[in-house]
Parts: C-alpha cells; sequence; structure tokens
C-alpha cells in the first residue's frame, strides 16, 4: 500500500504515509489555503446571508495559478474568437465569475482544510511511529481528490504545464535543475490522485 491508496471494504480509501510525506501535502495544502484566501466577509462572517450574497470579482485573478484554479467560463485559448465575439466572450466570463468565484473559492478552502485536518489527527494518532495509514470515507475521499487536483493544478502551473509533452519533459530534467523537487512533488501527487479515482471507480 505504500504510496498509493487502496480502497476499503464498504467505501473509501486507504494510504500509507510516512512523515515527510505527511508534512509534505500539509505544507502544499496549507500554501493552497493562503494562495486562495479568506472568504469575502473573512473566515468568521457576522453575517452568513451576507456572504452568501455577496458578489465576487468579475476580473481574472492576477495570479497565474489562481487563473489556473478560477479559469474564465467562456473562453478557449485554442480557439481564438473575432473582437467581438472575444468581447462578448469577456462580458459572460465576468458575469459569471461574478456569480459563481466565491462559491468555487469556498469549496476549495474546505478541501484543502480537510486533507490538513485529517493529516494532523493521522500525525496525532501516531506520534514518534514514523508514518501511519490514512484512512478515509467515502466524502473523504471525494474532498481529497478534489485537493489534491487543485494542488497538482497549482504546481504545474509554477512549472508552467500545458500539455502532455510538457509533462513527458519534466521525466528529462537533471537532478540540479532547481525545479526538480517540484516535479517530483507534481509526479507524487499525481500518482496518489490516480489510484484514488481508482478506489471510487464501481
Amino acid at each position: 500500500m505504500p504510496g498509493t491508496f487502496e480502497p476499503l471494504p464498504g467505501g473509501g480509501a486507504a494510504v500509507a504515509l510516512d512523515d515527510v510525506e505527511i508534512s509534505i501535502i500539509r505544507s502544499l495544502a496549507v500554501q493552497l489555503l493562503e494562495l486562495i484566501g479568506p472568504g469575502p466577509a473573512g473566515d468568521a462572517p457576522d453575517d452568513p446571508l451576507a456572504e452568501l450574497f455577496a458578489d465576487g470579482p468579475s476580473e481574472p485573478p492576477a495570479d497565474p495559478v489562481l487563473k489556473r484554479l478560477f479559469p474564465d467560463a467562456y473562453s478557449d485559448p485554442e480557439q481564438p474568437a473575432s473582437p467581438r465575439d472575444a468581447e462578448e466572450q469577456r462580458a459572460y466570463s465576468a458575469e459569471f465569475r461574478r456569480y459563481t468565484e466565491n462559491d468555487l473559492r469556498a469549496g476549495k478552502r474546505d478541501n484543502a482544510l480537510a486533507v490538513i485536518r485529517s493529516l494532523d489527527a493521522l500525525s496525532s494518532a501516531s506520534a514518534g511511529e514514523g508514518g501511519a495509514v490514512l484512512k478515509l470515507s467515502a466524502e473523504e475521499s471525494q474532498r481529497w481528490l478534489s485537493a489534491l487536483n487543485d494542488l497538482r493544478l497549482a504546481i504545474g502551473s509554477r512549472l508552467e504545464i500545458t500539455d502532455e509533452e510538457d509533462t513527458d519533459l519534466l521525466y528529462r530534467l537533471p537532478d540540479e535543475d532547481p525545479r526538480k523537487p517540484m516535479v517530483m512533488a507534481y509526479l507524487w501527487l499525481g500518482g496518489l490522485q490516480e489510484t484514488l479515482v481508482g478506489t471510487l471507480m464501481p
């Protein structure tokens, strides 16, 4: 089971993680939380309804990672549009973003927090043992799957990965390349994600 998720009887998944792996995933999830930022009214709004009905941003984020996590809904870089169509797409995307981005950010925050909390509980339960087996319920597995996807998108954006060809090049990076640790994390998280998907298949 080391390094790969396996299905649990009755649903859910399990994976053996050592202390270093736990620390890496937790650190990446914390960084993702910091990047996404708090909700529009902070983490503990006085009026939950005010946050529920608050408008989100209408412009795409400046940070390339956030652009990857929250892309425009009505644009396709592979199909260039005429100036008129492009303007229309921007208007539709701005409107869509205004009504959906806050909820999307909240969902990604919740998923990252779920990862952090389950790892903290695992570390507490296995203090001094050098690692443990993480067991997830079916619902927790879905949250982990979403968070792993977000982490890979974030790392992939920093590495400027846009297609499969870019991924192939990563395998050939020399060990002295400063991107190597990030590449190793990207590939490792991909393996975790793939095996977790396998546990959710009927």
